[in-house]
């Protein structure tokens, strides 16, 4: 293994870091439109702070040891937990409602396959304090413009959205008992992957029986909101429990994104934290996997920090959207970003290309010269490899006449232009 990245782990040469900085770069520009904070917390936290909020799933993939002061410690899997510590140690003094984000590196320890690593970089984005059903619309809305400013369309990808709450009203107004519900939970959230036996055997072994699993297949049936509200007009509090499922769909069409959008209550999401609505957003050919996912929260920060905060949130991985980008032909060219590459004719001519570099540089422009003597094929066969634009070539002649050739090279077209000029960037 010695000279390779630990399985799971990436290696980041330029090309690889251009690609994702410009995925950044995206994910910023659209959280500043909404008027979201960056923010950031410690990779390493408490262990507890992961093993009683997360949920199984995770506490099993956690990156966990201790450290030389005796304390037990893990490599945060999720930034969730470290956000709602935050805010509840200056919920006082936080103005409400919180619109934060943060682009953390993530660890679990988990079985690699394609979209899924070791480590990978996430866009989280964070509603506080805002227990009303526009917040969730306004996050998925988000997600759905991310994908937008990344050239996909409604025929490219898909955001499901359900809600923990109208799952819980329909399965225990069918006849199912609380303690069965994170069973039937499970069983509905791996419907569309496992075999419907298999299913039904999950289900047998904690006491639900062949009438309720039949009810438990039908609910994660229903992929609409007018089959959701007919479901639950037939039980006991219904109404209510849809109400916000009814909202964020509402909202979401008056932004005109209904294309984009589908209820699936399928949708469930394997974190223990969450209350209320819950989604993902997928590629339409499904050959991926979840591109993010969200929902809220409500108990959280309550739990962590003593505050009784609501709260809503996703998070976008940058492994299954590179994969996609990739797939769609959006990847972003790695580039040196050179303006120019300068070109020294002779030994002499190396402190005027030194002088000027210099001066170019305070001026912002980014430009390269060979740092030995080269013949000046050799100087522009660099220049091209650098991916600069142009070439700059100064020799003995050039700088009695004051003045420069300046070389396209991507069209092999060149021209003289007066030294000051090019001096102030001027290169043509």
């Amino acid at each position: 293994m010695q000279g390779q990245a630990l399985p799971g782990f990436r290696d980041s040469y330029p090309e690889e870091l251009a690609f994702r900085n410009s995925i950044f770069a995206t994910w910023r520009e659209v959280a500043r439109r909404y008027g979201f904070q960056e923010y950031d917390g410690p990779p390493l936290e408490p262990l507890e702070l992961y093993t009683e909020k997360s949920g199984e799933e995770i506490v099993q993939q956690l990156y966990a040891f201790e450290d030389k002061g005796g304390r037990k410690v893990a490599l945060r899997p999720e930034m969730t937990p470290t956000l709602a510590r935050m805010v509840g140690a200056r919920a006082q003094a936080l103005k409400k409602p919180i619109r934060w984000f943060s682009i953390p590196q993530l660890f679990r320890y988990e079985r690699q396959q394609r979209g899924r690593l070791r480590e990978h970089f996430q866009l989280n984005m964070d509603i506080i304090g805002e227990a009303g059903p526009l917040a969730d619309a306004e996050l998925i809305a988000a997600t759905i413009d991310i994908m937008r400013a990344f050239g996909f369309g409604p025929t490219d990808v898909q955001a499901r959205v359900s809600d923990r709450r109208v799952l819980r009203t329909l399965l225990l107004g069918s006849g199912l008992t609380e303690a069965q519900l994170p069973t039937a939970f499970e069983v509905i959230d791996k419907s569309e992957r496992v075999p419907g036996e298999a299913l039904a055997e999950i289900l047998s072994k904690v006491g639900i029986g062949q009438r309720e699993a039949t009810i438990v297949f039908e609910v994660a049936k229903l992929r609409s909101i007018e089959t959701v509200s007919a479901a639950l007009a037939k039980v006991k509090g219904g109404d209510e429990a849809g109400e916000s499922l009814r909202t964020v769909i509402a909202a979401l069409g008056t932004m005109g994104l209904s294309e984009f959008v589908a209820v699936d209550l399928t949708i469930v999401r394997g974190l223990a934290y969450y209350t209320g609505i819950v989604f993902e957003l997928f590629d339409r050919g499904k050959e991926l996997r979840a591109i993010c996912g969200g929902g809220r929260y409500d108990n959280l920060i309550r739990e962590i920090a003593g505050v009784d905060l609501p709260c809503v949130g996703f998070g976008m991985g940058d492994v299954v959207l590179g994969e996609l980008l990739a797939e769609q032909r959006k990847r972003v060219e790695a580039s040196g970003q050179l303006d120019a590459f300068l070109v020294a004719v002779g030994g002499e001519d190396v402190a005027p290309v030194l002088q000027l570099a210099a001066g170019l540089r305070d001026r912002g422009i980014a430009v390269e010269y060979a740092l030995r003597n080269q013949p000046i094929r050799k100087q522009l066969e660099l220049a091209a490899a650098r991916g600069a634009s142009r070439a700059v070539i100064i020799g003995p002649d050039e700088r009695k006449a004051k003045v420069a050739v300046v070389r396209d090279l991507k069209t092999g077209k060149q021209r003289k232009v007066a030294l000051t000029k090019v001096r102030k960037g001027v290169f043509q």
